[in-house]
């Protein structure tokens, strides 16, 4: 928690993320630039606590979910200072047991049954329109949190992403590819492991907008605040209304049917490579990416 002594800028240096209302909008920022807004555990948690506020709060019609600095997110955090995967944290998704003090399947299982899956379904079902503003890197783990918003906006230089075939798994936790793009598309999209512009994810109806990078904030903002001017009651039926057909299209059941295939992934991993992650860290997943 902040103390007296804390400033507004000395937060926006070491909170994993940042939150603000700005009147009817409220601005949720990851806030690891320096790690291109890697996902730890303490930045989904952060996450999470920010999404809540946003809901309770009477005042917020509308959420903007964005990253700071050069990059939306580069997926789940597998490798820099902060990672705490190890580390316990207070259950809020599930009722799996803590995974810090078990082994294999069952700790790996716990974990992101809780901190993936879990999480981004919650965070799909706030009752109120999720517009995330996309820069940059949007890979992997960065993709789920973008797939959970109701709508994308996308600068020039965004580009979308899932290489985790390279691991030897069928794709992300939250496995929505088949519907936010034509199930062909999601396969050349899997297979190949190559990074999709902002142009051409639209063109495939995975974002609504496509606009210049300086621009990005201001148009995220008038998209916000013209959607801000809706009921918000109208606005959270709507929103079930929507998610509901794409759960009667299969989206919840897929999810959970492509979650067993990415686990059995991981543990064929752990029996035949260095590890479940088929022995690929940082350093060979970016080079894999050249």
């Amino acid at each position: 928690m902040p103390t007296a002594h804390d400033t507004s800028a000395d937060r926006s240096r070491t909170d994993p993320v940042l939150y603000e209302r700005r009147g009817p909008v409220a601005y949720i920022t990851l806030n690891r630039p320096r790690y291109r807004n890697a996902q730890n555990s303490a930045m989904t948690y952060a996450l999470d606590a920010a999404f809540y506020r946003a809901a309770e709060d009477s005042e917020v019609k509308v959420v903007v979910l964005a990253g700071a600095g050069e990059h939306f997110s580069a997926g789940h955090d597998i490798g820099s200072p902060g990672r705490d995967a190890h580390l316990p944290f207070e259950r809020r998704a599930g009722l799996w047991w803590d995974h810090s003090d078990k082994t294999g399947a069952e700790s790996r299982f716990a974990r992101e049954s809780e901190v993936y899956l879990g999480m981004c379904r919650r965070w799909r079902e706030l009752p109120k329109p999720v517009v995330a503003s996309v820069q940059g890197a949007c890979v992997a783990g960065g993709l789920m949190l973008a797939w959970i918003c109701d709508l994308i906006v996308a600068s020039e230089d965004a580009f979308f992403a899932d290489p985790v075939v390279r691991m030897g798994i069928p794709g992300v936790e939250y496995f929505a590819h088949p519907w936010v793009m034509p199930p062909r598309i999601a396969k050349e999209f899997l297979y190949t492991g190559d990074r999709m512009s902002a142009r051409r994810a639209y063109e495939v109806g995975m974002v609504n907008k496509v606009v210049e990078r300086g621009e990005l904030a201001d148009r995220t903002d008038e998209l916000a605040l013209r959607i801000a001017q809706m009921p918000r009651l109208g606005l959270a039926l709507t929103k079930r209304a929507v998610n509901q057909a794409e759960d009667l299209q299969g989206l919840h059941t897929g999810l959970d049917s492509v979650f067993g295939l990415h686990h059995l992934a991981h543990a064929h991993n752990a029996e035949t490579a260095a590890d479940p992650l088929g022995g690929m860290d940082i350093a060979s997943m970016k080079k894999a990416d050249t």
